[in-house]
């Protein structure tokens, strides 16, 4: 018995693979200001883009994930 509609359900993806399909697909690009992979120049422009963008984060506070 299934308790999903026909088509959910199964393997999920890891969220690496969800940002890839987002930028091949419909090109939105997600990408955190601490991710190790980015070099400080990179991640120094992605903090002022989305400061530009969305404005300044809260200073002090923890970030909630999920």
């Amino acid at each position: 018995m299934r308790f999903y509609p026909k088509g959910y359900g199964g393997q999920r993806r890891d969220p690496d693979q969800v940002k890839r399909e987002g930028w091949k697909e419909q090109g939105v690009l997600a990408v955190a200001v601490d991710d190790h992979r980015l070099t400080w120049p990179e991640r120094e422009l992605i903090r002022q883009i989305g400061e530009k963008l969305y404005g300044k984060r809260p200073e002090g506070l923890e970030v909630r994930n999920g």
